[in-house]
């Protein structure tokens, strides 16, 4: 049993590498024939397609009634697409900083950690309550729509932008990829699961780091990939917008299932981590023009800080 369960793992990993290849390689080709910059690309398409598995694991953990494996998991996810992730690719290869498009979807970021504090101090997160976090999120995409729309309204007009029509390879490339990441992810996660439950270890805790580490590994390995292939726009362009959706609409869509009940080590512990690798990367991102490999050195050791930190304090 333990040894199928290796195998599937295994295959999940295969999975999401090979996806997550097609679809970057197909998410850049369709940013240069449509003229929509990389960053857009990676913030919106790449971050839907990624964030997939956090969705389902969710959504689908508050329609069964495990809300601590919801919550865990979309909370775990921004951390560690922070801290392992990010932290990952800037120990690679320093990643430059558009700054003001880093300040915008950074405040994001911020507000959307800091309204969901705000939402659980009653230590529930409401139907209500989700729907602001909804609301913060259907604002980001308008942000990336009108910043689209500026973009090619500045345009002098000498870039030809290509059909859809034409792009039926790029596209089924893409959605192929995306489907084998979210296929292997899931396999991943639900392998996982049972190995991790017949080590005995608590549901919180599972879905604060495996299940958080196998729902994030579309971002981590998109990320990675990106970098070395010379995208780095869209690697920090998709964890940003990968996160804002952690929170707003995961948490936001799985409170319109069952209210989310919050532990009190989320309040003392996860939520104020969260809060600070967030912060951290924010104040990295304005206070140069790169960040520097050093920045990705400190979010990589704070996140291993605050894994040990689970496991001496929570398990």
């Amino acid at each position: 049993m333990v040894m199928g369960t290796i195998a599937l793992i295994i295959i999940g990993l295969a999975m999401i590498t090979k996806g997550s290849d097609w679809f970057v390689e197909s998410a850049v080709t369709i940013s240069e024939k449509s003229g929509i910059p990389k960053i857009i690309i990676g913030a919106t398409i790449v971050s839907f397609a990624t964030t997939s598995p956090e969705f389902a694991v969710s959504v689908t953990a508050a329609y069964i009634g495990h809300t601590d494996l919801s919550v865990g998991n979309a909370v775990g996810s921004v951390i560690c697409n922070i801290g392992l992730a990010l932290g990952l690719v800037i120990v690679i290869n320093a990643i430059p900083v558009e700054r003001h498009s880093f300040v915008r979807k950074g405040s994001f970021m911020i507000l959307s950690g800091i309204l969901l504090v705000i939402t659980t101090i009653d230590r529930q997160l409401s139907s209500f309550d989700g729907l602001l976090l909804l609301a913060v999120f259907v604002a980001f995409m308008y942000y990336n729509y009108k910043l689209q729309r500026t973009i090619f309204s500045d345009s002098d007009g000498s870039f030809v932008r290509t059909p859809a029509k034409y792009m039926k390879k790029e596209i089924m490339l893409f959605i192929a990829g995306a489907s084998m990441v979210v296929a292997g992810s899931r396999i991943l996660v639900d392998s996982g699961i049972d190995l991790a439950e017949w080590l005995g270890v608590p549901e919180m805790l599972i879905g604060l780091t495996l299940v958080a580490l196998g729902t994030s590994l579309p971002e981590i390995i998109t990320a990675i990939s990106s970098t070395l292939k010379g995208h780095q726009d869209i690697s920090i362009g998709n964890i940003l917008g990968a996160n804002i959706m952690d929170i707003t609409l995961i948490l936001g869509a799985s409170s319109q299932i069952r209210t989310l009940d919050i532990l009190e080590q989320s309040m003392v512990y996860d939520f104020p981590a969260m809060l600070f690798i967030i912060i951290i990367l924010v104040i990295f991102g304005i206070t140069g023009r790169k960040l520097e490999k050093w920045e990705g050195s400190v979010i990589l050791m704070s996140y291993a800080a605050y894994i040990a930190g689970l496991f001496i304090y929570f398990r």
